[in-house]
Formats: structure tokens, C-alpha cells, sequence
């Protein structure tokens, strides 16, 4: 039969001999498929052309650190067991994805009776996870000129999330002037890393900001925070740092005047304090009119 079919395709001696290639050939309707995190997607693997009646069929999840089976011997394996299953003739689809599916898979079909024998496609699956509520700082207060950095962080979404700030409910643009509301407004505006950070801040600067951090699969805010902005009191602050000087000046001269007066001087002791000398065995000691002088009252006796 194979010689029969070899010697029409090389002869093509009549119009009326057919012949069909022994081949295994897959294709995709979707080599880059995307889907969000607990919904269903397929990851299709059609077969165009095989001879073999009943081909092997496996599925291979590919990542950093290795191939893995998913699909291998007719069963699913792996952390797919429960969530997925093969639809005829060889397409995987997966019922619940999750984040941890985003991966290449390569679907393999192998047919022994064709003189290909062999072919493969590779699948390329992304998870897109939305954003949980993001970690936003607002400084409470800010004195007017000074610099400010408000931040904002999210770390759960898939695609990496980038950020919009707002002010009262009215999205901050990149380039302040491009809005009348934020024209003289000087600041940087970074939708990667959701820092907004403020050169001078204004006294139009104060009011209720927050952050949304947004991907191709949601969006999530975090609370509106409020930020005061505030003139420094030059004057008050003199008068302040004067009167700190004259309470402390008030101190010290009371505490020279108190050394002055005695108050932190020792008793001075009163009258002469005398030790009187231990007498020898066999010596009396007699006073004399000179104070302190004693002398002999008798002799030893030996």
C-alpha cells in the first residue's frame, strides 16, 4: 500500500490516484492565551493530519526549573489532577486557573504508524491576577515649601500593577500642566513605583489623596488620606527659643546666688576635737597649765 502510494505521488500517472501524507502535524487556534485567576481556559491542540489510530498524548508544563507531566499515560497530573481534562482529541483545558498555571505548555503527539512520527506545539499561558487593596503613606502635614513623598504599593496582582494618584476624587496627571487643577503644582509623578513626590509644597497642595492600583485584570484603591499643609510661624518660633534662653538664664542665676549664700557649702565643725593618747602600763598622765602637755605623775617601778 505505502509503495502503491509512493509510485502515484512520484509518477502522477493518473488523475485519479489519490494518496494522503503519513503524517502527525498539530496546530493552535491560540499559541498566547490569558485568562483571570478561577476562570476556565483551553489550551488547544488540534491534530491535522495522522494515520495512526490511537497516538500517544502527553502535555508538559515548562518552567525555570524543568519540564514537568500534566498530562501523561491518559491521566492529568500534577497540580492540574483536579482542574483539568482532556478534550478530544488532545486539547487541555483547565477549569479553575490560578496564578501559579502561568507557564509554557507543550502538548506531544507521538503516532508509530506515520512516517512522522512525531510533532509538538508550545503554549504560552498567562494568569492575570487583579490587585488587592494597595499600602498607601500620606505625610498628615507638610509645611508649606518643603518637600513631601506620598507612596503606594501593591504586590498581589499579575500583570505587575501600575498606579494613579488622586486628589480629591480628580486623577493627578503625569505632567502637572497639563491640568488648570494642578498647573502650578510641582511635583513627579511615578506610575511604576506609585510615588508621587511634591519639590514645594503649596497651601493648594492640602486635601484627601489616595492611590489605585490597576492591571488588565482589575483595579484596587486604598482609603482617601487627608494632608495639611501649613505656614511655619517665624515669629512664634522666636519667641519661643527667647523664652527657653530667659527661663534658663533665671536658673543659672539662682543657683549662683544659693552658692553664694552657703546653701551648698558643708557645717563647718565646732570647737577642738582631741584624742587623748592611750596610757602605757605603769604611766599616770598629768595635765599641765600648757593645754595638751602632759608629762610623768611617777616613775617605773622595776
Amino acid at each position: 500500500m505505502a509503495i502503491t502510494r509512493l509510485a502515484c505521488l512520484l509518477t502522477l500517472l493518473s488523475t485519479h490516484c489519490y494518496f494522503s501524507v503519513l503524517a502527525v502535524v498539530l496546530r493552535t487556534d491560540n499559541d498566547s492565551p490569558w485568562t483571570n485567576e478561577f476562570d476556565k481556559i483551553e489550551l488547544s491542540c488540534l491534530i491535522d493530519s495522522i494515520s495512526t489510530l490511537n497516538p500517544r498524548i502527553e502535555w508538559k508544563k515548562i518552567k525555570n526549573e524543568g519540564p514537568s507531566y500534566v498530562y501523561f499515560d491518559k491521566k492529568v497530573s500534577g497540580d492540574l489532577e483536579n482542574r483539568a481534562v482532556i478534550r478530544e482529541p488532545a486539547t487541555l483545558v483547565i477549569t479553575n486557573a490560578t496564578r501559579s498555571d502561568t507557564a509554557k505548555y507543550r502538548c506531544e503527539v507521538t503516532a508509530p504508524e506515520d512516517l512522522k512520527s512525531f510533532d509538538e506545539i508550545v503554549i504560552d499561558l498567562t494568569v492575570r491576577v487583579k490587585p488587592v487593596m494597595p499600602k498607601c503613606s500620606v505625610p498628615k502635614s507638610v509645611p508649606v515649601g518643603k518637600s513631601a513623598e506620598l507612596s503606594c504599593l501593591e504586590e498581589e496582582g499579575f500583570p505587575k500593577s501600575q498606579y494613579q494618584w488622586f486628589k480629591s476624587k480628580e486623577e493627578i496627571p503625569d505632567d502637572p500642566k497639563a491640568s488648570h487643577m494642578f498647573f502650578n503644582s510641582s511635583y513627579t509623578l511615578d506610575a511604576t513605583t506609585g510615588t508621587l513626590k511634591f519639590t514645594a509644597v503649596r497651601k493648594e497642595d492640602a486635601g484627601e489623596y489616595f492611590c489605585r492600583a490597576k492591571n488588565d485584570a482589575g483595579s484596587a484603591e486604598c482609603p482617601a488620606q487627608q494632608m495639611e499643609v501649613y505656614d511655619i510661624d517665624i515669629m512664634g518660633i522666636i519667641l519661643g527659643v527667647m523664652v527657653v534662653v530667659v527661663v534658663l538664664l533665671c536658673i543659672t542665676v539662682g543657683i549662683c546666688c544659693a552658692y553664694k549664700k552657703g546653701y551648698f557649702s558643708g557645717q563647718k565643725q565646732a570647737g577642738n576635737n582631741y584624742k587623748v593618747p592611750s596610757k602605757g602600763d605603769g604611766v599616770d598622765y598629768v595635765r599641765t597649765d600648757d593645754e595638751g602637755d602632759f608629762r610623768h605623775k611617777s616613775s617605773f617601778v622595776i
